[in-house]
């Protein structure tokens, strides 16, 4: 079999959590629809929250309450929606807990197998990232796990991706960063990262991510290992 030209070996490859490594959507559904339901308003379309996901509790309140930032109480309801998130996530009993996408589990199988370390860069704010990693067995797999606790600065910026290379004492050119939205691929350039957009993630339908510029577009997780077969595991140099 003929060898690819000027590639370069890969020394790891990262996800964003929300949307690219877990569907999370269930738990973000009920909270945000727990809490209309107490404040007597209408429960919102699972498709519309689902959409929203990656965009976090701001995202959450705004879709929930029409309340931008800039509003006086719209702290009061984030504060109030993320310690209903928290104390809902630590319930290992409740039927919305998050699950690997498909094809997934055969794709950190397959990066095991290659033994090359794999990670997470997320914008979750640690406490609510870990319980839930724990909860799905990730905790021990995961080489690491970055989160905004941990910078001064989280994505777009890519100071998260380039702690995690830190930590994996790799080099950033030569990681894969994976995610489905745009501040992870404008991140994953940033650091000069080989991007992939998981066009399967939380993606609202207002938003185009050929415009994201990603090095290459997943449309299922099974995708993004028949891209690694195809080049045989290494990186093509940009």
């Amino acid at each position: 079999m003929d060898e690819l030209l000027d590639t370069t070996d890969i020394n790891a490859i990262l996800f964003d959590l929300d949307g690219t490594l877990l569907d999370t959507a269930d738990d973000f559904i009920h909270v945000l629809n727990a809490m209309l339901a107490e404040d007597n308003r209408p429960e919102l379309p699972s498709p519309i929250i689902r959409a929203n996901v990656s965009n976090g509790s701001r995202a959450m309140v705004e879709l929930a309450y029409g309340l931008t930032e800039s509003a006086p109480d719209f702290h009061a309801y984030r504060n109030r929606f993320l310690e209903c998130y928290a104390q809902h996530i630590e319930d290992q009993q409740r039927h919305s807990t998050p699950s690997l996408y498909t094809g997934i589990p055969a794709l950190l199988t397959a990066i095991e197998a290659h033994n090359l370390p794999w990670g997470i860069v997320t914008n979750k704010p640690r406490y609510l990232a870990e319980p839930i990693l724990e909860q799905l067995q990730l905790s021990r797999r995961s080489s690491v796990l970055v989160c905004p606790d941990d910078v001064r600065r989280s994505k777009p910026d890519p100071e998260s991706l380039w702690l995690a290379c830190e930590q994996l004492d790799c080099e950033a050119s030569r990681c894969i960063y994976i995610g489905d939205h745009k501040r992870d691929i404008d991140a994953g350039r940033s650091a000069g990262m080989t991007t992939i957009a998981a066009l399967y993630g939380f993606i609202p339908d207002t938003d185009n991510p050929q415009d994201w510029e990603a090095d290459y577009n997943a449309e299922q997780p099974d995708h993004i290992l028949e891209w690694l077969d195809d080049n045989r595991w290494r990186l093509p140099h940009q």
